[in-house]
């Protein structure tokens, strides 16, 4: 069965999810405004409480995917006191300058996960996200990532939407790596029944729409626009699309 994952950011858009039938949920914040960065720790414990699997971005800051040591560091104790938190995976990535992998940060935080998950007492899956997108060689460190133990990729197919991508989805799920290839980044519900048949493991969409903001921006509050929310129909729309192409 293909999974489906809905990327949330709060208890909201994962009850959303579970009621319209959902697997799984991605959970980050500010997903609009920087791609998503790790959610607070009341954040995570709210949305476990829901009962879906939960999946964390860790992720400290916008931008690229190369990060200092410090940076590492930060996301090591982030991935604790997320997976303490009730959390059955988290979504990491890092890079080289040369757009390589980043096998240090990324063997480090595997490290911190596997152990915090047998403190735990439950199996913590580990998921490489998008940074792959921008590796020349995919289906390459796709294999580099199976050597590392990554458990699952999160790719458009190196494409700006993933129905772009297409040839480079098919390649990654025909590899034959064991790792799981799921498919996020510019799905919309027409698309995946065409990304269902390349083979691939999930299909990862944020399901969001944009609706007014009921108060003020302020200064120091950021630029003014709407709010985010996870669209009960969008999500039910997927479940249908994906569950009817099985």
């Amino acid at each position: 069965m293909t999974v489906l994952e809905i990327a949330v950011q709060d208890a909201r858009g994962a009850r959303i999810a579970r009621e319209a039938g959902a697997d799984r949920v991605e959970l980050c914040a500010a997903l609009g405004l920087t791609g998503g960065i790790t959610p607070s720790i009341a954040t995570v414990e709210a949305v476990v409480a829901e009962g879906l699997p939960v999946h964390v971005l860790v992720r400290t800051r916008p931008g690229g995917f190369v990060y200092t040591a410090e940076e590492v560091e930060v996301m090591a104790r982030d991935i604790e006191l997320v997976i303490e938190a009730g959390a059955s995976g988290v979504v990491i990535g890092a890079l080289n300058p040369d757009l390589s992998v980043d096998h240090d940060a990324v063997r480090t935080w595997l490290g911190v996960a596997r152990l915090a998950g047998e403190r735990e007492g439950r199996n913590v899956e580990v998921t490489f996200h998008r940074a792959l997108d921008v590796v020349p060689d995919p289906v390459t460190v796709l294999r580099e990532l199976a050597g590392l133990g990554v458990d699952r990729v999160l790719t458009s197919g190196g494409a700006a939407a993933a129905p772009q991508g297409v040839g480079v989805l098919r390649a990654l799920a025909g590899a034959g790596t064991g790792v799981q290839v799921q498919v996020g980044g510019g799905v919309t519900i027409e698309s995946i029944p065409e990304l269902v048949a390349l083979g691939v493991d999930g299909i990862h969409l944020s399901a969001k729409r944009v609706v007014p903001d009921p108060g003020p921006v302020g200064p120091g509050g950021g630029e003014p626009g709407g709010l985010e929310e996870t669209s009960p129909e969008i999500v039910a729309a997927a479940v249908a699309a994906l569950r009817s192409n099985e």
